[in-house]
């Protein structure tokens, strides 16, 4: 090897490399630097949301504005705009090489299979974690071998409806069985974050007894991965079309709730860029299980969140409290859906997706649907008082909200209510109701 001028006064020499160090420290910074300035060049800039997501205003030939975006994740690369590919080849030049020289639509991403497909005459991308799911399967099968436990077979649900994992008192494993039922729900875990929203309460609630499973747990997961066998591929459309819900549902007047919250209104980021592109609106579905645990009777919180039709947060997790009515429970879930939605359009913002009323055409508020008509009644009829004081953070949280137009409330029956699987075990029929509303 020549060294060059970065070798001061050793430039020039010729040096036998004997050993290439790698994985130093300021190794991913100095990566990371490097494209930075490669991307502000070209006039791209840092979102101030993710420092990883790269801006740049641009126009349309119809003469829409857009903004086009390039994401970088360690050494991956995606570009997005009308000539995605070509900004790709432009920040190809001398120290920048793509593997392979190849610069494709993506197929793949950290376990997910990426493709365009077409849902209602509308293209749109659709991820799906069957690979992973099948690799995963089949690394298990080897693990189990010369065990005890065997996957199930023709398992219908992620779960046997009758088994409560709070309440097992089988035998509790020892050693090198408690790491494989951790990685089980290792496995299981990033699955759900690939989108296999599926079995995301089961994992929720199985993953609460990594520190001391039983044997009853580890048949539970083998139901699970039975289960996944059995329905190996589940798809989420990445729909940009509008949902189809009936805005009549949303009879709140935000105008109402100023009243008692004057000061209500919604912080704006700071340095917030223009909007351009075309607008979006945001829609979620929350519900809660009181008192589901039946041994320390803590309920269980889950929600979807969407953007136009694509899902874009789920979540299903134990409250931290144990609350004393349903009507706790729901408010305590309705909270922190909205500060998840809160997130969620500070996101949006910072990365300039306009939300449809900054384009003059209805509220922008995100419309959330819950299924406990008494905490609907609270966050759409001012004139509700609280009788559980408990509640009152949940209470007067939710309703500020309302006042600055981030959220606005109605009920939808539990038989709708797309979240209602995040918080409880249903049946195979019922299941498949409420996730083939928005799965493939």
């Amino acid at each position: 090897m020549k060294a060059g001028p970065e070798f001061g006064a050793e430039e020039g020499k010729w040096f036998i490399v004997v050993r290439a160090l790698y994985g130093l420290k300021s190794a991913a910074a100095a990566f990371r630097a490097f494209m930075a300035e490669k991307l502000d060049n070209a006039g791209f800039k840092s979102s101030m949301a993710d420092p990883d997501v790269w801006m740049r205003p641009a126009r349309k030939p119809d003469g829409e504005e857009h903004y086009e975006y390039i994401l970088m994740y360690v050494d991956d690369m995606l570009s997005i705009s009308i000539n995605a590919k070509q900004h790709l080849v432009d920040l190809q030049t001398g120290t920048v090489k793509y593997k392979k020289g190849k610069i494709e639509e993506p197929e793949t991403h950290l376990g997910l299979k990426l493709a365009k497909k077409e849902i209602d005459e509308r293209s749109c991308w659709t991820i799906t974690s069957v690979d992973y799911i099948n690799a995963a399967l089949k690394t298990l099968e080897q693990g189990l071998e010369g065990r005890i436990w065997k996957i199930k077979n023709k398992a219908t649900t992620p779960m046997q409806s009758s088994h409560a994992p709070e309440l097992d008192d089988t035998k509790e494993l020892e050693g090198y069985d408690i790491n494989f039922y951790q990685e089980i729900i290792g496995i299981l875990r990033w699955a759900t974050e690939l989108g296999r929203v599926d079995i995301l309460h089961e994992v929720s609630v199985m993953s609460q007894y990594q520190a001391s499973p039983r044997e009853g747990h580890v048949q539970q997961l083998m139901h699970t991965l039975g289960y996944l066998k059995r329905k190996p591929k589940l798809s989420l459309y990445m729909d940009w079309g509008l949902p189809n819900i009936n805005y009549e549902d949303f009879k709140t007047n935000k105008e109402d709730f100023k009243e008692c919250y004057r000061d209500a209104e919604e912080i704006m980021p700071h340095r917030m860029p223009e909007p351009r592109g075309r607008p979006v609106t945001t829609t979620a579905y929350v519900d809660a299980s009181f008192g589901s645990n039946k041994k320390t009777r803590r309920s269980h919180t889950g929600f979807i969140i969407f953007v136009n039709r694509a899902p874009i947060k789920w979540y299903s997790k134990k409250q931290p409290t144990i609350e004393s009515s349903a009507f706790s429970a729901e408010y305590i879930a309705l909270k922190t859906c909205v500060e998840e939605i809160e997130y969620v359009r500070f996101k949006l913002r910072m990365f300039r997706v306009p939300l449809i009323e900054e384009k003059g055409d209805v509220d922008h508020a995100t419309n959330v649907y819950c299924d406990d008509e008494a905490v609907v009644k609270n966050n759409t009829n001012v004139e509700s008082t609280l009788s559980k004081k408990h509640s009152s953070c949940a209470y007067n949280f939710t309703r500020w909200q309302v006042a600055a137009g981030v959220v606005t409330i109605a009920w939808v029956p539990t038989k709708d209510n797309l979240s209602d699987p995040f918080t409880k075990r249903l049946a195979e029929n019922k299941r498949d109701y409420l996730f083939g509303n928005w799965t493939y």
